[in-house]
């Protein structure tokens, strides 16, 4: 499993080394960057990409929740604070938990838990939006964009990536080859190579190492080959 990316903003000493080392012990957690102020985190996440971040609430400069209302696109938030009035406000503006301090390391793995659930989910879950089965909506940036089915020429991997390859435009989103396939209607896309998955009707010609789509020859896995060939076969007899 890929690590999870994070960092704390929190000015208490005592409270930082807490959570530094809860995430120490945490195998599946990278501790990026610690800040003292919300400001000098708010200039991090325009650069750098951050899956969870550990806010605390009362900051110098700019508080917590304040600076935590500025963010369009926020990473997973989980509150650590010695205020518990602030439980509500927290959850009304989506964070995945509130953490109590002085913070036990049992009440901080529960709290990586959900955590974890709600970063699966925004990482690598496509949302199937008003469009129906005619579009999806993939992270692009941080931001969720809708893509018409359409529209797709083809998706090739990129490790943890994928880029989508349309008509228009080229976008790049963190979801597993996989993932991706398995939102794809099974009757429009062919995955074809371990890298490579193809919208059948785009095909301009094909032979057996190769399809080409708008002038761009993808390969044809050995492995997808005789499934791939078979079912293209049908597919132009009318059969599919």
């Amino acid at each position: 499993m890929q690590k999870i990316k994070c960092i704390i903003i929190e000015d208490e000493p005592l409270a930082v080394k807490i959570l530094k080392d809860y995430i120490q012990q945490s195998t599946h957690l990278e501790l990026m960057e610690v800040f003292r102020d919300a400001i000098s985190a708010g200039i991090y996440l325009k650069q750098e990409k951050v899956d969870l971040m550990f806010l605390d609430i009362h900051l110098p400069i700019l508080k917590g929740l304040e600076f935590l209302r500025t963010l369009t696109h926020p990473p997973i938030v989980i509150i650590t604070t010695a205020y518990p009035e602030y439980a509500l406000e927290g959850y009304e503006l989506n964070v995945a938990d509130f953490l109590m301090k002085p913070i036990s390391y049992k009440r901080f793995t529960a709290a990586i838990h959900k955590a974890e659930k709600l970063i699966k989910a925004d990482n690598y879950e496509a949302l199937i939006g008003s469009a129906g089965t005619n579009a999806i909506y993939l992270n692009v940036n941080r931001r969720k964009v809708r893509i018409l089915l359409n529209e797709i020429l083809y998706v090739e991997s990129k490790r943890e990536y994928v880029q989508i390859i349309t008509r228009t435009n080229e976008f790049i989103s963190k979801i597993g080859t996989a993932e991706l396939e398995g939102l794809l209607p099974p009757d429009k896309f062919r995955r074809i190579h371990r890298s490579f998955i193809i919208s059948i009707d785009k095909i301009n010609t094909y032979t057996k190492e190769n399809v080409e789509i708008q002038g761009q020859l993808i390969p044809i896995g050995k492995h997808f080959r005789k499934d791939f060939l078979a079912y293209i076969a049908g597919f132009s007899t009318g059969s599919k």
